[in-house]
């Protein structure tokens, strides 16, 4: 049972980065209709975002400290951040610390600006090419992309740490009656669930409660209509680019202390992505949520010990297996609407 558990949270975790990589594939598809290939990395973009803002909070100036010396005996001279001079060493140490989570105030407007351009700079030229057409381009600007933080940065992974406060593991055991340290889960882990499930519900009630949301809604299903109306709804789909974009780009910010950014962790998610998209349904966003848990779920307990011993690999390939099976079952996904990519 504490192996179970234990399966169920590392693959409500991946669950969480699936499924908001997968709302934002989603949200963009179901709006404009195109088939992002540019969107992973869009969720590297977020996690430098987290690594340049921590590197902003940590620029310094040398100044002399006549308590140490070096070899020769000579005072010696140490960096000090500029927010120590400002805040003082004790507020500019803590907020240092918590340099990823406050790094989503910078990330959300650079990332809605990111998705603005991208799509009024070239996405629009290509909203009624083929898909194929659609693919091509934005894998190759993903690609660019790539290339671009791998020139800035560098190739090697950059470790961006979690707040002091959430470093260690939380007794699951403990709590639910088991022995102490047979259940124990990173505490950053759980944030991140917790703040994924936040992101979703707030996608969701922004879409059904507010009227930007209701004439978006509208235009998803009758695009021709709205505009008669005389409402602008190319103005509010760009808007929802840039929110699209935002929501991968939060995903990637809060993810930087899990797995520490590099260029290519945008690839190593977006065929996952377009996995989930594709089991979930092709414009479905209860069914791109679904589906990404879902999927995390498998995958984790397809890496289990005693499961690898029997499968050995099947890890690797599980989620493919499982679309397979889906698709074949239900050629439209578990929550695919008709008519969508079936022309």
């Amino acid at each position: 049972m504490d192996a179970i558990i234990l399966q169920i949270l590392n693959g409500l975790d991946k669950g969480s980065a699936y499924a908001l990589i997968a709302l934002g594939l989603t949200l963009i598809f179901g709006t404009l209709g195109v088939v992002n290939f540019a969107h992973g990395a869009l969720f590297m973009m977020g996690a430098f975002c987290a690594v340049t803002f921590s590197r902003l909070l940590q620029v310094s100036h040398t100044v002399v400290d006549p308590t140490k010396t070096d070899f020769l005996g000579n005072p010696a001279t140490v960096e000090v951040p500029y927010l120590y001079d400002w805040l003082g060493e004790s507020a500019g140490a803590t907020v240092i610390d918590w340099a990823v989570p406050l790094s989503i105030l910078f990330a959300i407007p650079v990332m809605i600006a990111i998705g603005v351009f991208m799509e009024r700079g070239l996405i629009k030229h290509f909203y009624k090419r083929p898909h194929a057409d659609q693919i091509l381009v934005t894998f190759g600007l993903a690609i660019v992309l790539q290339e671009v933080i791998k020139y800035f940065y560098g190739a090697n992974p950059i470790p961006t740490p979690a707040p002091s406060a959430f470093v260690g593991s939380f007794d699951f055991g403990l709590m639910l009656g088991f022995d102490a340290g047979s259940i124990v889960y990173p505490y950053w882990r759980l944030v991140y669930f917790f703040f994924a499930a936040i992101i979703i519900a707030a996608v969701f009630a922004f879409l059904q409660f507010t009227t930007f949301g209701m004439v978006v809604r509208a235009g998803m299903a009758d695009r021709e209509t709205v505009t008669l109306l005389g409402i602008d709804i190319d103005k509010r789909f760009t808007m929802m680019f840039g929110i699209a974009a935002a929501v991968a780009g939060l995903a990637g910010v809060m993810y930087t202390p899990i797995n520490s950014p590099n260029y290519h962790m945008g690839m190593d998610f977006l065929v996952l992505s377009f996995v989930v998209v594709v089991v979930g349904g092709m414009g479905s966003l209860p069914g791109a949520v679904l589906a990404g848990f879902l999927l995390g779920i498998v995958e984790a307990f397809a890496s289990m010990t005693q499961v690898l011993e029997v499968l050995p690999g099947i890890n690797q390939i599980v989620i493919y297996l499982v679309a397979i099976v889906v698709l074949l079952t239900r050629p439209r996904g578990l929550m695919g609407r008709k008519g969508v990519m079936e022309e």
